[in-house]
C-alpha cells in the first residue's frame, strides 16, 4: 500500500508508535492510581503525545483514504485535527494547573471522540475495499463507537464544570467509558493496523 509520498513502512511505523504511546498512558493512569505522582503528569504527557501522533497519522493515512470516499475523509480530516488539538488543550490545561483533573479530562474525552469518529469513518469507508483483514475494521468500528461517547463532555466543557470529585451520573459514566477507547481499544487498533501496514 502507498499513499502518494508516504509508504507503507513509514506509516505502519507512526502507527505502531502511537498504539504504544497510548498504551504507555493506560500503564502511567494505573501507576498514578497506585502509587501517586509523577506518573499522573507522565499520563497527561503520553495522552496529549499520543493526539499529536494521531494527527501526524490521520494526516498520513488521508490521501489513500481520500480516494476511496472524498468526502467523508475530508470531513474526517477536519474533525481528527481539532480533536487532537482538544486533547492537548487538555493535558497543557492539567499539567499547567490552570484547571483540575475533572475538566481537563472532559477536554480529553471529547477530543478523544473527535479521534474516535475519524477512525469510525475510515473503517467504515475500508469496509467496501480495503487491504486490512475483516477483524481488524470490525474492531476499528467499536473502538471508534467506543471513543466516540466521549462527545457527552462537550456540554460540561462549554459550561467550565471542574470538580475534585467524581459523581456518578449517567453522562460522567459514559465519558469515563469512552477513556477505555483511547486507552486501550483506540492504542491496540493502531498497532495492528501497523503491523498490517509493515506486512
Amino acid at each position: 500500500m502507498m499513499t502518494n509520498s508516504f509508504s507503507s513502512d513509514i506509516i505502519g511505523r507512526v502507527a505502531i508508535a502511537t498504539g504504544i504511546s497510548g498504551l504507555l498512558g493506560l500503564v502511567l493512569i494505573v501507576l498514578f492510581f497506585t502509587i501517586g505522582q509523577p506518573f499522573g503528569t507522565l499520563n497527561d504527557i503520553f495522552i496529549g503525545l499520543t493526539a499529536i501522533l494521531s494527527v501526524v497519522l490521520v494526516w498520513m493515512l488521508y490521501p489513500g483514504y481520500h480516494t476511496q470516499s472524498p468526502i467523508l475523509s475530508q470531513l474526517a480530516l477536519v474533525i481528527a485535527i481539532v480533536g487532537g488539538l482538544v486533547v492537548v488543550i487538555g493535558s497543557v490545561l492539567v499539567i499547567s494547573g490552570t484547571t483540575g483533573w475533572y475538566l481537563s479530562g472532559l477536554y480529553m474525552a471529547a477530543g478523544n471522540a473527535m479521534i474516535g469518529l475519524w477512525l469510525l469513518a475510515i473503517n467504515y469507508s475500508s469496509w467496501q475495499g480495503t487491504p486490512f483483514p475483516f477483524v481488524l475494521v470490525l474492531f476499528g468500528l467499536i473502538s471508534g463507537a467506543i471513543l466516540a461517547l466521549g462527545l457527552v463532555a462537550i456540554p460540561d466543557i462549554i459550561r467550565g464544570i471542574d470538580t475534585s470529585e467524581f459523581k456518578i451520573t449517567t453522562v460522567n459514566v459514559i465519558w469515563w467509558t469512552s477513556a477505555l477507547g483511547w486507552l486501550a481499544l483506540y492504542p491496540i487498533w493502531c498497532i495492528l493496523t501497523g503491523r498490517a501496514l509493515l506486512k
